[in-house]
């Protein structure tokens, strides 16, 4: 099988979405962000309100925050009190993502992906960043927002990305030992970051394929 997964985790401002969405675009497959929970909801019978109301209450959560909780791959039961818990939510997005492992191609922005997929020989862990003031540069024009207001929606963005990935992961959302490729968006413009990642895609598929 050549389905291949690239899995981008992505620095506020740095422009990981617009990447995702030429790769989409030059592959000729799917990407998936939020979209994930839709389908989780599908899955499940939650709600997808839940999910998403979900997602929101654990920006604002101080617990959240300050804790860990490892994803280990298992799903509670609907008879279960903690069917609808924050970590059911994220396990059933999981098993998502596992499944279109054995159906499809594609491309899965955030969601801890690069650590629910471990193991999967197609996979392509990608981190996106770029130089704070990059970042803040890249969210006035696009936010149309004051500078002021872009570092505080970087910085409460970045902490809640970082602070999601340690909780279900164990692990620093930084670390580069946790990616294939990590990309700086202030060296390589995003045509460029594309062809990169693509290329990389080609090594990986090509030489697993032949074992």
């Amino acid at each position: 099988m050549n389905n291949f997964v690239i899995a981008i985790t992505r620095t506020c401002g740095s422009g990981g979405t617009s990447i995702a969405k030429l790769l989409s675009k030059e592959l000729g497959i799917s990407y998936y962000d939020r979209k994930i929970m839709k389908i989780a909801s599908d899955d499940s019978g939650i709600s997808e309100e839940i999910f998403a109301a979900a997602d929101q209450d654990q920006k604002k959560s101080i617990f959240y925050m300050a804790s860990k909780s490892v994803y280990n791959g298992e799903i509670i039961p609907p008879e279960s009190d903690d069917f609808t818990s924050n970590d059911n939510l994220f396990a059933y997005q999981a098993k998502v993502l596992k499944e279109l492992t054995k159906r499809e191609s594609f491309i899965v922005i955030g969601r801890a992906a690069d650590f629910v997929l471990q193991g999967y020989p197609n996979l392509i862990r990608v981190f996106i960043h770029a130089p704070y003031e990059n970042c803040v540069k890249h969210e006035m024009d696009y936010m149309s927002c004051s500078e002021k207001e872009a570092r505080k929606l970087i910085s409460r963005t970045d902490s809640y990305r970082s602070a999601y990935y340690k909780y279900h992961t164990g692990q620093d959302w930084h670390n580069v030992m946790n990616y294939d490729l990590s990309l700086d968006t202030s060296i390589y413009t995003y045509d460029e970051c594309a062809e990169i990642i693509k290329s990389f895609v080609d090594y990986v598929v090509g030489k697993n394929s032949k074992k």
